[in-house]
């Protein structure tokens, strides 16, 4: 999967301040600079999210927002299951919020490409044939 080009420096200063060097280097670790682990995580992620202020913010809310985010971006049903791993559409169609903001945007482009199959066909289409049928009867 792809990763955001802007998210890449953060993510190199991660590796580069908190990882050993090496191929098998763990990119979290836990206090001891061992793997991660249910018991240890969890306190990882309180002292973490406390000190970023984020309330009642869960783990999963990271894989909720980047999924809302793609879907917002325009990923299909088909991509959205295969970033997250799902064999069914349910779970995908979750993370496909309807906005204002994207219901603009399919407005917008939809309008776009109807003007230019009009522009291409250099003619009314047939509802505004059927119409102009109508007034001269």
């Amino acid at each position: 999967m792809s990763i955001p080009a802007s998210l890449l420096p953060e993510i190199l200063s991660h590796l580069q301040d908190f990882t050993a060097s090496g191929e098998d280097a763990l990119v979290f670790t836990g206090p001891k600079n061992a793997q991660l682990r249910r018991g240890n995580f969890s306190k990882a992620w309180r002292d973490a999210t406390k000190t970023a202020n984020l309330t009642d913010f869960h783990f999963h809310d990271l894989r909720h927002t980047g999924n809302t985010l793609a879907g917002a971006a325009g990923a299909s049903l088909r991509e959205l299951m295969e970033r997250m791993g799902h064999s069914t559409t349910r779970a995908a169609l979750i993370y496909q919020h309807r906005t204002s903001e994207r219901d603009k945007l399919i407005a917008d482009a939809t309008g776009k490409l109807a003007k230019a199959e009009l522009r291409q066909r250099g003619r009314p289409s047939g509802t505004q044939r059927a119409r102009k049928g109508k007034r001269a009867s």
